[in-house]
């Protein structure tokens, strides 16, 4: 059995679905901005990846919104598109026979920012019920799965930013099982102050005003990563059942997919990228395919002089330098946590579809050193087999090998 993804759900700082998410990315519109929900004057990072017009009525039922967080508005969002894209109705197939499998990081910031406020202020009595599920890691699989009404084997994986495509690994290894069709990937909301305060102490995060200043990937200016929120939903499929069905979209088969730990200190990246490496070729020995096959990559693109290093030094020992064309577009959005490896796939996806690998995002001044062949502009080039990357703080590591549906076997 082979997994293939049919439809994709995004909901990014670039746009709301996947035709405006690719628009945006080609053109390397910078989509990070002041943060704009509350007061950052007391805070050293002001800039955010927002997502733009988000209207959560065109999304989510009243007494839903009520019970649940941003993070699961923008779950729902993503997951409708998803669904819409791939043609599937989960009402129209047995109810076992399809799964919510999701990468989750931070939780329900917004809504557990109001009920601290509320008990700091009002007392323990002004806590809402709804809390104790709005804020929980597994909030938006839970609510996918009864709202859709799916009572497949449902999960969430939790390994930071490297936890949605985590959830592409647990989605194909559920449909090897036998569950025919998996609602995978991630998003995030964590644009909040008690979220913003946490994600600063990591010391990981850029203090630039000027977006431009800010996440710049494999740039000799990289100074730390910008927060931002969304991410995408991928409906992923059991290759003969989709085709069964006549699904209208094919994006690429999971060809092979891995992760490994650094076992390293959980403030920093392991220098040596040697676990880095390992993940990337076990993914690619896992599918079959050479270094010398893989047409691109997507890398991690973390924004830190040190992660970058080891990033590039791992790519080097598996493509030797400049063996492979790398991009890292989400210097646009800035990262996402689980949601910025999801939608790294998605982004991949689209550019197989296309035949064009987008720009690294905000790259000004490529750091030399590093010995790869940073992608500037966006370049034409058939895209049979590419390779998706993403860590998570605390020494995760992630890596699978997407293929274009004619090529696989």
């Amino acid at each position: 059995m082979t997994a293939v993804i049919t439809g994709l759900g995004i909901v990014a700082p670039t746009g709301i679905g996947a035709d405006e998410h690719w628009r945006a990315t080609l053109a390397g519109e910078l989509a990070v901005r002041p943060i704009d929900t509350f007061d950052t004057s007391r805070y050293a990072t002001k800039l955010a990846g927002q997502v733009p017009g988000f209207d959560v009525t065109e999304h989510v039922p009243d007494r839903l919104a009520v019970q649940t967080d941003r993070w699961t508005w923008l779950a729902f969002a993503a997951a409708g598109l998803a669904l819409a894209d791939a043609g599937y109705d989960p009402s129209a197939h047995d109810p076992y026979a399809t799964s919510v499998i999701l990468g989750s990081g931070s939780g329900g910031n917004e809504f557990g920012q109001r009920e601290i406020q509320a008990l700091w202020s009002r007392g323990r009595k002004a806590v809402g019920a709804y809390q104790s599920i709005a804020w929980f890691y597994a909030a938006s699989t839970g609510q996918l799965a009864i709202r859709h009404g799916t009572k497949g084997p449902c999960g969430v994986v939790v390994s930071d930013a490297a936890s949605g495509i985590d959830s592409l690994g647990w989605a194909d290894r559920a449909i090897l099982r036998g569950t025919g069709a998996v609602l995978a990937g991630g998003t995030e909301a964590p644009i909040a102050p008690y979220a913003l305060a946490i994600q600063t102490s990591s010391g990981h995060l850029s203090t630039a005003t000027d977006p431009k200043a800010g996440y710049k990937p494999f740039d000799r200016a990289a100074n730390g990563h910008l927060p931002g929120e969304g991410g995408a939903v991928l409906m992923v499929e059991e290759t003969t059942a989709a085709r069964a069905r006549q699904s209208p979209a094919g994006y690429g088969v999971i060809a092979g997919y891995a992760a490994t730990h650094d076992a390293h200190h959980y403030r920093t990246s392991a220098p040596d990228g040697r676990q880095y490496s390992r993940a990337i070729g076990l993914a690619l020995q896992r599918a079959g395919v050479r270094p010398d096959e893989v047409d691109m990559v997507l890398a991690d693109g973390a924004g830190r002089p040190d992660a970058d290093a080891a990033e590039a030094k791992a790519l080097c020992a598996v493509f030797g330098p400049h063996g492979v064309p790398v991009t890292a577009p989400q210097g646009l959005v800035g990262r996402l946590l689980a949601g910025g490896s999801a939608l790294s796939v998605a982004t991949a996806l689209l550019a197989m579809r296309n035949g064009v690998i987008p720009p690294v995002g905000n790259l000004d001044d490529p750091d030399p050193e590093y010995g790869l062949d940073l992608v500037r502009q966006p370049r034409e080039r058939r895209l049979e087999t590419v390779l998706v990357t993403a860590r998570g703080q605390g020494g995760f590591n992630s890596a699978v090998v997407l293929r274009a549906c004619d090529t696989q076997n």
